[in-house]
C-alpha cells in the first residue's frame, strides 16, 4: 500500500489539484493587482518602455481626479440605488416564484419551469432591442426606473433556489400546514430561514451582475445625472483624451467600483460557504 506522501501521490496532487488552483488563482489575481497597483502610479510610470510592478510613490491625485472630473457621487448614488432596489426586487421574485414551482398546485407548473431554463439559455443581448423600444415608448429614457424595469426576471436564481427548496423536509411543511399556517408563513417562518445560504448566494450573484451591468445602462442613458458608476467612467477617458495621461485616473475609478462588490462579498461569504457545503454531510 502506497503512503500518502509517497512520491506519486504528491506529484498526482501537485499536478491534478495544487497547479491548476494557483494557475487560475494567478489569472483571476493579476489583472486586479495590476489595476490597483496602476491606480497609485503617475502617467509616466504607465506609458513607458521600463516597465515597473510597483509603483515609485503613492500617487493618490489619480482618486482625487477620479472623483471630481466627473459627478462621481452622482453615479455612485445612481448605481447604489438601481442595485438595491432591482436585486431586492429580484431576490424577492426568485423567492416567490420558485416557492410557487415546488409546494403551490397549478396547471402547467412543469411547462412554466421549461421555459424558465429556456430563459437561462438564451442571451440576454437577444433582448436589448425589445426592451430599449418598450422603454423608450414608455418614457423610461434616462431614468433609473428604465434601468431597473428590464431585468427584474432572474431565471438563475429562480432555477437556484426551486432545486434547493425540492430538498427540503417535506415533513416540516406537512406539520406547518396541520397547524393552519398558510402559504405565506410557510414561506417566511420556515422556508427562507432554513433556506438563507442559497438565498445569500442568489442576492451575491445579482448585487454583481446589477452593479457591473454595462451595456443596457450604456444604451438607456445620455446623460450624466442618470448614468451608472460603471457607464460614468467612460467620461473620465473622454475628459483625458487619447494621450494616455488619464489610465492612471481610470484605474483608480475602476478599483472604486470594485470596492462596494468586495465588501458585500466579505459579508455574505460565511452564507456563501454555507450554501455549497450545505448536504454534504449526511445524518
Amino acid at each position: 500500500m502506497k503512503s500518502a506522501f509517497s512520491r506519486s501521490n504528491l506529484v498526482k496532487t501537485l499536478a491534478g489539484g495544487y497547479v491548476p488552483l494557483a494557475l487560475a488563482t494567478l489569472i483571476v489575481f493579476l489583472p486586479l493587482a495590476w489595476m490597483a497597483l496602476s491606480s497609485f502610479k503617475t502617467p509616466g510610470e504607465i506609458v513607458t518602455t521600463n516597465l515597473r510592478i510597483l509603483p515609485q510613490q503613492l500617487y493618490t491625485q489619480n482618486y482625487v481626479e477620479a472623483t471630481t472630473t466627473v459627478p462621481f457621487g452622482r453615479f455612485f448614488l445612481n448605481s447604489a440605488i438601481v442595485t438595491f432596489v432591482g436585486s431586492a426586487i429580484k431576490v424577492a421574485l426568485a423567492i416567490l416564484t420558485a416557492y410557487a414551482l415546488v409546494f403551490v398546485r397549478f396547471p402547467f407548473k412543469n411547462a412554466i419551469f421549461v421555459l424558465i431554463l429556456v430563459a437561462l439559455m438564451v442571451p440576454p443581448q437577444v433582448a436589448i432591442l425589445p426592451n430599449y423600444v418598450l422603454i423608450a415608448g414608455m418614457g423610461g429614457k434616462n431614468t433609473l426606473w428604465g434601468i431597473i424595469l428590464p431585468g427584474l426576471g432572474t431565471a438563475f436564481g429562480t432555477f437556484l433556489l426551486r432545486q434547493h427548496f425540492k430538498t427540503l423536509p417535506a415533513s416540516i411543511l406537512e406539520a406547518a400546514e396541520l397547524d393552519g399556517a398558510g402559504h405565506w408563513r410557510r414561506l417566511w417562518r420556515i422556508v427562507a430561514p432554513v433556506s438563507l445560504p442559497s438565498i445569500a448566494t442568489v442576492a451575491l450573484v445579482t448585487i454583481v451582475n446589477e452593479w457591473n451591468d454595462y451595456i443596457w445602462p450604456l444604451i438607456i442613458t445620455d446623460r450624466p445625472e442618470t448614468m451608472t458608476l460603471p457607464v460614468g467612467l467612460t467620461l473620465l477617458q473622454n475628459s483625458e483624451g487619447n494621450t494616455g495621461s488619464g489610465w492612471g485616473i481610470l484605474m483608480a475609478g475602476a478599483v472604486l467600483v470594485i470596492l462596494p462588490v468586495l465588501v458585500v462579498f466579505a459579508m455574505l461569504q460565511r452564507y456563501i460557504v454555507a450554501g455549497l457545503t450545505q448536504g454534504s454531510v449526511s445524518n
